[in-house]
């Protein structure tokens, strides 16, 4: 399957190394590979690479030594569009990108927690890919106060940018609750354990910037290929 996102490609690739970094796969003081080699590694040009690098180093997580090399500047305060997604690939990191399954504008439901303003919502399921590898069923409810409608074609794989984007909504903080729980009878073919069956599953309460709760979304992943992390630091 081909999966398209809608980052450009040299934000793909910084958000890719944040990730390795935050996971450890990169360790601070550690020297990158050449340029070329690494532009040819994750099939790119030298060009997006480097801007993929500038990236890191506006970020404070990059130091470019002329004549020596770039090296790695750990820094667990690095903002990325990735900032609250806290499920990895079980070695660690893994770009996240996503397809929509469906996006609805329902009533909300009885069985959900309380939260926002609106007596309506918008659904927003999706299968969540984490280096090409499905690993994630997703079902988010925004508040319906929000925006009045949802386009799928308008979704980013970071649904927080486009909520800071497009709807000038910030979620500033989460609340998370990891457990287990059945996979869900509208899963997609791709992932890995089938409807009905146990998988990790995290719920999470999302606030905005005027500290209400914006959004409630149901996660079920596949434990055998990915993991939720949270570093306290």
């Amino acid at each position: 399957m081909s999966i398209q996102s809608r980052l450009p490609l040299y934000i793909q690739l910084s958000e890719l190394l944040i990730r390795e970094i935050s996971a450890g796969r990169l360790l601070d003081g550690e020297k990158l590979p050449p340029e070329r080699d690494m532009a040819k590694q994750h099939n790119t040009t030298v060009r997006t690479l480097r801007k993929a690098l500038d990236e890191l180093t506006t970020k404070g997580l990059l130091e470019r030594r002329q004549g020596s090399g770039n090296y790695i500047c750990a820094n667990a305060n690095a903002e990325s569009v990735y900032s609250f997604f806290r499920i990895e690939l079980i070695g660690g990191g893994g770009l996240p990108k996503a397809i929509v399954i469906s996006a609805d504008t329902l009533p909300k439901p009885d069985d959900l927690p309380k939260f926002g303003t609106s007596d309506f919502a918008h659904r927003i399921r999706r299968l969540r890919f984490l280096n090409g590898i499905p690993s994630v069923l997703e079902e988010i409810w925004l508040d319906g106060a929000y925006t009045n409608d949802i386009s799928a074609d308008d979704l980013s794989d970071s649904l927080y940018l486009y909520y800071k984007n497009d709807l000038k909504l910030w979620i500033t903080r989460a609340e998370d609750e990891v457990s287990l729980n059945l996979v869900p009878d509208w899963s997609h073919q791709d992932f890995g354990i089938p409807a009905g069956q146990i998988s990790g599953f995290v719920e999470r309460m999302s606030w905005s910037q005027d500290n209400q709760i914006a959004e409630y979304s149901r996660n079920w992943f596949d434990h055998t290929k990915a993991r939720y992390v949270a570093r306290i630091k």
